[in-house]
């Protein structure tokens, strides 16, 4: 699974038993994100939850950790046999709305936020799962 967390909304992704493709699963208001958390994960089998870290250009982590940091560390606290990684989600919001340009989605859905969130994490998702299919 990964989470790209924001401010507002988180989008979500899973991938298939074998870990080959990501899918966009949905995207939860922030307030709602520990219920929607439990209600999936008291479902589904989830061994690894990737979320993404923003950082600058030079590496540092950008602002946006100040709020990322702490989702993380509840995320560690309330699943603890889950595994949590994070990765670098630099451009994935770009390269979201490139891939929806892409796909043909017409200019109304591409304004959709939502929609904008839930693709940044299959993205994210669908990189990480590159990563370590390539090692």
């Amino acid at each position: 699974m990964a989470i790209d967390y924001g401010q507002k909304r988180a989008g979500l992704a899973v991938t298939d038993p074998l870990c080959m493709i990501a899918g966009g699963l949905d995207t939860v208001h922030v307030k709602d994100i520990w219920n929607y958390l439990d209600d999936y994960l008291s479902k589904e089998d989830v061994k690894t939850i990737v979320v993404g870290y923003p950082k600058k250009m030079n590496n540092e982590p950008s602002e946006a950790v100040r709020y990322i940091k702490p989702f993380i560390n509840k995320l560690n606290k309330k699943y603890p046999a889950i595994k949590i990684e994070k990765t670098d989600e630099r451009f994935t919001s770009k390269m979201a709305l490139q891939a929806m340009i892409d796909g043909g989605m017409k200019k109304m859905k591409r304004r959709d936020k939502a929609t904008i969130d839930k693709v940044s994490a299959t993205i994210i998702l669908q990189s990480y799962l590159e990563s370590i299919n390539n090692k």
